[in-house]
């Protein structure tokens, strides 16, 4: 077959496709991780695994079309229309092969490093191979019969930057918020189907070729549409959270809701109870609060909204001067649609805690922690900087009370944090569950930080059913810390996820 000749529309074609496959690369590798969180959450370790996988995937693609590349350059880009195509088809199937393989892993595999990379190899490590073959092929049809090949080179190396960048951009800002992850995944494919034709086109391939190549596989992604709209995995997809709301009694007149973000529940709600906390962390919060100020007239800075229960529950018995850092709009939304949250009578921004904090000089009688992605806290809301932050906006007398989960065999993090948050206030207390631990769990703990200590030792609530909640001995944390020896949280270095150990990321 007669050679494709280096003209100007060729080599323009070839820098477009060269861009349109690495910008659609990395819409699918951002796809990924979103589509990862709610079966394993979105942390550190997740996208490391991610990255590696996908890394790996366009290494080894690379490798492949290098030695494609050394045949005949129209028979060359025939093999990457046809990797191309392969490439349309396992993307767009990317999402079922995820919801075959996440969960089977999920309950077979004890380490979670190694769970996490399977999902990631088995949904996405071939779009990623397949679309990591056509660089060196597409180079070298650039610089074949150029006097000056390597400009068509470093055009090339610049294009698929330039790609890069834009397909990151367009991934986070404008696809997965607007369309959702699986109808980008599709959209992809029909890109990689274009970037296919195109490859035919240069390679002056029969049309009859191409027609069947791309019919087969045209209905194939058909078939992944019309999959995809059921089961849905997320009732609302947003720019950070998958959200599904799940009916816990749908049946009136004690109508409860649980809102699940990602992979963990994040918060339930009862349409006819405000005032009843379903989660030991909620009743503890809400009480300790309360039992704290004595009053209905206080005013609270809440650090994450989630169902927004204790807002709403605090609304209910007349306590009013409440501000929420939410930093996702569509958790408010699913809030006041779906848990019955009237949003009216309180101050909600939707951004960052700290940047809150730090830009408005309010204070508050009472600030409450209880922002989590995946199974920690975001590092940056707890480094002695943000305490730091959060003293200068407490009144006098004002208290900070943060929830954390940590292994009750390990508490290194739990540690670190109580040593942190005693190097800011002198009064620091820990308040769990008056039971005794068993071995692996993974207990959650409400501390209080302030200039004094709470009116008293133990408290009782009901989530619904009744619960004890008492404070853990100075005597024992001192004890742990001495034992455990650990290093201030700092903006430099909060190594959150490392100290609470890999073992909770796929509870």
């Amino acid at each position: 077959m007669k050679n494709p000749q280096p003209k100007s529309l060729t080599f323009i074609l070839l820098i477009g496709v060269q861009g349109l496959i690495s910008a659609s690369s990395m819409v699918v590798e951002i796809v990924a991780g979103r589509m990862i969180a709610p079966y394993v959450g979105m942390s550190l370790y997740t996208w490391t695994s991610i990255i590696a996988i996908v890394l790996a995937g366009f290494s080894i693609g690379n490798w492949v079309g290098g030695k494609l590349a050394t045949k005949e350059i129209s028979r060359a880009l025939k093999y990457s229309g046809i990797i191309m195509l392969a490439a349309a088809i396992t993307t767009a199937g990317s999402s079922h092969l995820l919801r075959l393989f996440a969960s089977p892993i999920i309950e077979n595999i004890s380490n979670p490093m190694m769970a996490i990379g399977l999902i990631t190899l088995s949904a996405f490590f071939l779009p990623s191979l397949f679309a990591g073959i056509p660089a060196p092929i597409l180079t070298i049809a650039a610089m074949k019969g150029r006097d000056k090949s390597e400009y068509a080179l470093g055009i090339m190396y610049a294009i698929g930057a330039f790609g890069a960048i834009v397909g990151t951009l367009a991934a986070g800002f404008l696809l997965i918020p607007n369309m959702g992850s699986i109808a980008t995944l599709i959209m992809i494919s029909f890109l990689y189907l274009l970037s296919a034709v195109t490859c035919f086109f240069i390679a002056k391939i029969k049309s009859i070729e191409i027609a069947v190549s791309l019919i087969s596989t045209f209905a194939v992604i058909s078939l992944s549409v019309y999959v995809s709209k059921n089961p849905k995995i997320c009732d609302r997809e947003s720019e950070y959270f998958c959200i599904r709301t799940v009916e816990l009694n749908a049946n009136p007149p004690d109508q409860i809701r649980l809102m699940v973000i990602d992979h963990l529940a994040h918060g339930v709600s009862s349409k006819d109870n405000p005032r009843t906390m379903y989660t030991d962390h909620a009743a503890l919060l809400d009480a300790l609060a309360r039992a704290r100020m004595e009053s209905t007239n206080f005013s609270s800075f809440h650090i994450g909204g989630g169902s927004y229960s204790i807002p709403r529950s605090w609304l209910d018995r007349g306590i009013e001067d409440i501000a929420v850092s939410e930093i996702d709009p569509t958790v408010t939304a699913v809030a006041q649609s779906q848990f019955w949250f009237d949003p009216q009578n309180v101050k909600i921004k939707h951004q960052d805690a700290r940047v809150i904090l730090r830009n408005e000089a309010k204070k508050y009688d009472v600030i409450i922690g209880d922002a989590f992605t995946d199974i920690a806290v975001p590092e940056h809301l707890i480094t002695l900087e943000f305490f730091d932050l959060v003293s200068d906006r407490l009144n006098e007398n004002g208290v900070f009370i943060m929830n954390f989960m940590d292994k009750v065999d390990r508490l290194d993090a739990f540690a670190a944090l109580v040593t942190t948050l005693r190097q800011v206030f002198p009064q620091v207390e820990v308040w769990t569950e008056a039971t005794k631990p068993n071995a692996g769990e993974r207990r959650t703990f409400v501390l209080a930080a302030s200039e004094n200590s709470s009116p008293v030792n133990s408290i009782k609530t009901g989530s619904p059913d009744p619960i004890v909640f008492s404070v853990l001995s100075d005597k024992f944390i001192d004890t742990l810390i001495t034992h455990k020896q650990p290093k201030l949280l700092t903006d430099n270095h909060a190594p959150l996820a490392y100290l609470m150990g890999l073992d909770p990321i796929l509870q």
